[in-house]
């Protein structure tokens, strides 16, 4: 007679997978909030160079999407404003710093223009 193993996954196994999974779980919640911030901040740009002609007044406009946004890792004045080819484009690049724990963080770089690619 022949006797087969047992197969599946052992409660030690299940318990370091559910750990996992809760680690993996837990830095998406705070990473997919600051890339969803990236992609406003992306749109706003857009939207500022559009709807302004100097500087100044590209400026403003961002502000007033960033408000409306919820963007507050930048603001207008980080913008980097340029002439390039008798157009204006615009630039921006900024850094978020999630904690995760004790010393440990996570240091995300963002960085955009409205220069075609």
């Amino acid at each position: 007679m022949r006797t087969t193993g047992q197969r599946g996954i052992s409660l030690t196994g299940l318990i370091v997978v559910l750990a996992l999974l809760g680690v993996l779980g837990l830095l998406a919640m705070q990473i997919i909030p600051a890339y969803s911030e990236y992609r406003a901040v992306s749109s706003a740009i857009v939207k500022a160079k559009a709807a302004g002609g100097t500087p100044q007044e590209i400026r403003a406009a961002f502000d007033r999407a960033a408000e409306a946004g919820y963007i507050t890792s930048i603001s207008g004045r980080d913008l980097e404003i340029e002439r390039v080819d008798g157009e204006q484009q615009v630039s921006f690049a900024y850094e978020r710093k999630i904690h995760l724990a004790g010393p440990a963080s996570l240091l995300l770089e963002y960085s955009g223009s409205t220069a075609k690619k």
